[in-house]
């Protein structure tokens, strides 16, 4: 469908969408040697995981302890590839209850992505697309597209976004700054500056 676009490898995933299978994929793409690889969507994922929490028996709210470590595995697996991840989200109305004249009316109130509420958190930038194809920011720790106009994706955008990550520290590098530390000041100070990639060493912070 996107052959016009160049030269990459499409890797099928057939329903259903478990995470697991997800991660499988990853590792598939990780092992091929490739340096980026696009999820396209990660919403089947959090749809699969919803449809199962469905038709388990039992208390509904116990029953999210079987779904929340998949989900974390799935996500853990997107913070620890050493390959770069874009994911892509489907989006849906959402609505928020007000009241009006004493009852209780659902009302509009933007868009919403279909995944897990906490999932933009996650990523380092997260781009809104409107149906024109136009993106501007709705988080972005690298600050170079926050508060910018609209813009269409292009060859040039992903140069900065690549050229800001090889400016920035790979995971073993941080590792040896913590082991480094002589101070609680200092080991503060490493982590503030370096939150995209602490959560795949936490470990280490917290030992130090």
């Amino acid at each position: 469908m996107y052959a016009n676009l160049g030269k990459f490898n499409v890797l099928p995933l057939d329903n259903p969408h478990p995470p697991e299978r997800y991660i499988e994929a990853i590792e598939v793409c990780e092992k091929a040697g490739m340096e980026v690889i696009i999820l396209d969507s990660i919403s089947h994922c959090w749809d699969f995981l919803l449809d199962y929490h469905s038709s388990l028996a039992g208390n509904s709210f116990a029953n999210w302890s079987k779904i929340t470590p998949r989900q974390k595995a799935f996500v853990d697996k997107l913070l620890n590839s050493n390959s770069h991840i874009i994911a892509t989200m489907r989006v849906k109305q959402d609505y928020v209850l007000s009241e009006k004249n004493g009852k209780m009316v659902p009302e509009k109130v933007g868009l919403k992505a279909i995944q897990r509420d906490e999932i933009s958190y996650e990523f380092t930038i997260v781009f809104d697309i409107d149906s024109k194809y136009f993106a501007a920011s709705s988080k972005d720790r690298t600050l170079l597209f926050e508060g910018k106009p609209q813009f269409i994706i292009n060859t040039q955008i992903g140069k900065k976004i690549l050229n800001w990550c090889n400016s920035t520290m790979t995971k073993e590098e941080l590792k040896v700054k913590v082991i480094e530390c002589n101070t609680l000041k200092e080991l503060t100070e490493l982590y503030q500056n370096n939150l995209d990639l602490v959560k795949t060493i936490e470990k280490d912070f917290i030992d130090k």
